[in-house]
């Protein structure tokens, strides 16, 4: 049972009660991320992900961990580029205990100066060692290179030569800047009362008080182009793609059928083709990244050294050639693919959480997993065959590579 209601300071709270469950989540999210930040802070809303967890007025950090191993609970936080977000996971009896110590690290975090120069050195490791997995920092390297370096271009970890200069008067002005009611919803899934929750919730974030003016961004420009980057990998890294589609979109269904279709799982059209029957790469799948206002859709491939240019023509080629070759039966199996994904991971409270925040944060309104479903079913053959050719028309298409290659063994190819 879906229920949206309001604290008294006007946060939203979306709750899914699910009555089979033991365990209940609760979700704090911030609409803010690596694209709201200046170059200058790049790096800021994922360092104050981690100063939180670093003391408050009563509770050290020792305290804090051992609080949640005592309840058996999880306590964490992620940021992304639009949001952070910080959640606590427990059994449904100890929701008051969670509830509690997690509005106290949202509230009241002091933050010690000692804590913000230590956590600079974590945070230039974790840095590290991204750079250090060239799986992921690939997805780093195109981000930068189809937005730039301001935005949506940013690393969410952000740069060695910004983190170094963060103080804590910094993350206070961050916190002021964001952090009110005006930036913030609550999500809550599993077995509680709900009215409940919601008095609990009142007792303890209803105190916030405190506005907050969401920075005004303009509309990314995707750019198409190439950027290689010479590493001495034992693998190239390849991300290619084209523009996609904001969060909201009509056509989101539709995407993600024709992703499936491409290179979204291990019967897709990529995976078969250039891992089971050339047997060119081990790590081969297409996906789509969608934001407020646009997104992108991309293929990752790595490759040996001498197959790099073959496999990045045969991505090229599939992508050229997906709208006039889709069949129904191809839509078919992609629609009882993603149902089955869909249906299949919503028995998670925490990706129920998940769902219903962003469903608020992007859409501000409930979409049950019924509705869901139908508006995959009703995904028709023409639809994703304009909406394929739309795409690879409109957008120029973008490559970004890393591993022990030169820039001008990929020139020609886009």
């Amino acid at each position: 049972m879906f229920i949206r209601a309001e604290l008294d300071n006007g946060i939203p709270i979306v709750m899914e009660q699910l009555v089979n469950f033991r365990s209940v989540i609760v979700g704090i999210w911030v609409r803010v991320g690596s694209r709201n930040e200046s170059i200058d802070k790049n790096g800021i809303s994922h360092f104050l992900e981690h100063m939180f967890f670093k003391g408050t007025k009563k509770r050290n950090a020792k305290d804090i961990a051992i609080e949640i191993d005592c309840i058996g609970g999880e306590l964490n936080a992620f940021t992304s580029r639009e949001n952070t977000v910080f959640y606590v996971k427990v059994l449904d009896e100890f929701i008051d205990k969670a509830v509690e110590l997690l509005s106290d690290i949202f509230l009241h975090s002091t933050m010690p100066e000692d804590e913000v120069e230590k956590e600079k050195g974590v945070i230039k490791e974790e840095i590290k060692l991204t750079e250090d997995t060239p799986d992921d920092y690939i997805h780093d390297i195109f981000s930068r290179t189809v937005w730039g370096n301001a935005g949506l271009g940013q690393p969410v970890l952000g740069r060695r030569d910004t983190i170094k200069n963060f103080t804590r008067d910094d993350l206070l002005h961050h916190v002021k800047k964001y952090y009110g009611t005006s930036d913030t919803i609550i999500a809550c899934a599993g077995n509680f009362d709900p009215n409940h929750i919601v008095n609990t919730l009142n007792q303890n974030l209803g105190m916030l008080r405190r506005g907050s003016q969401p920075d005004l961004y303009p509309q990314p420009f995707f750019e198409g182009k190439l950027s290689v980057h010479p590493k001495d990998l034992s693998e190239v890294h390849i991300c290619l793609g084209v523009e996609g589609l904001p969060f909201s979109s009509q056509d989101r269904f539709a995407l993600a059928l024709v992703n499936s279709i491409l290179g979204g799982s291990v019967s897709s059209r990529l995976f078969q083709e250039i891992r089971e029957k050339k047997g060119y790469a081990y790590s081969i799948y297409s996906f789509a990244n969608s934001y407020t206002d646009t997104g992108f859709w991309a293929v990752y491939a790595g490759v040996g050294r001498k197959k790099a240019i073959i496999v990045t023509q045969l991505i090229m080629q599939e992508l050229s050639n997906l709208s006039t070759t889709l069949t129904g039966e191809d839509i078919r199996r992609a629609k009882d693919q993603l149902k089955g994904n869909i249906v299949l991971g919503m028995e998670s409270t925490s990706s129920r959480m998940q769902s219903i925040a962003r469903q608020e944060i992007y859409f501000k309104k409930y979409f049950t997993i019924k509705e869901i479903l139908q508006s995959i079913e009703n995904v028709s053959l023409k639809q994703a065959k304009d909406l394929v050719a739309r795409l690879l028309v409109n957008s120029k298409m973008s490559l970004a590579v890393l591993g022990p290659v030169k820039e001008e063994d990929f020139k020609g190819l886009l």
